[in-house]
């Protein structure tokens, strides 16, 4: 029996809420080092609603902070996303019935978290004619969680030191993430390589590191996933 539009809304906002542990702490980091990197806080309460992406606005603040060229920042910041193609393949034939509206309300929504809380929901139960609830769900209850940790983030600034190594958030809350999502032989070299690599070259400027890394990984996962073909 098919859950009602209420009950997947809810469902997916529940699904969503033990992640939130991880990206309050996120949220408030960001809104801390977004201030030290010269950003007003107005402008830092709305990268957070406009551009919604967490680990692209630390990266963007960071870069900035350090003098990045804009070529690479919008470089950096572009294959960080490019992310988000892939997780709107895989969920696009399952929203092809819906009206733009709703697409266009899920793409800006579509997150790393949402899409590993639909991930899970899906791998455990049938598909359901209302599960496009479940999505909004997940979304709207991450959105509200980014945008109050944020405000937090920017309320709390000037009383936390400075001396605070505050961004080791970013890539615990992204291994939370990622692990419980290795399913296969490709994912996890992709995830190692990267891993690997990304400790290997931390010293190149600008964060260039972090492209290098990732492409490796994407690398290493397509080599391994062609083989398996």
């Amino acid at each position: 029996m098919s859950l009602s539009a209420l009950q997947e809304f809810l469902a997916g906002a529940r699904a969503l809420v033990p992640l939130l542990v991880g990206v309050a702490p996120f949220g408030m980091i960001y809104g801390v080092l977004a201030l030290a990197n010269g950003l007003t806080p107005a402008a830092v309460l709305a990268m957070s609603t406009i551009l919604f992406a967490g680990s692209a606005q630390l990266l963007f603040c960071q870069l900035v902070g350090a003098g990045a060229p804009a070529a690479v920042v919008v470089a950096e910041v572009g294959l960080l996303n490019l992310r988000h193609a892939l997780y709107s393949a895989a969920l696009a034939p399952r929203l092809t019935h819906l009206p733009r509206r709703w697409k266009l309300l899920l793409a800006y929504l579509l997150t790393d978290e949402v899409f590993a809380a639909i991930s899970q929901q899906e791998a455990k139960s049938e598909s359901s004619p209302h599960r496009h609830w479940f999505y909004l769900g997940a979304g709207l209850a991450l959105w509200g969680g980014w945008q109050l940790s944020t405000a937090a983030g920017v309320l709390l600034s000037a009383r936390l030191p400075t001396s605070w190594p505050l961004d080791f958030a970013l890539p615990l809350t992204f291994i939370a993430i990622v692990v419980p999502l290795i399913r296969d032989g490709a994912m996890l070299l992709a995830a190692l390589v990267a891993g690997t690599v990304a400790v290997l070259v931390a010293g190149l400027p600008f964060k260039l590191g972090l492209l290098v890394a990732a492409l490796a990984g994407m690398a290493a996962g397509w080599l391994v996933a062609g083989r398996a073909r």
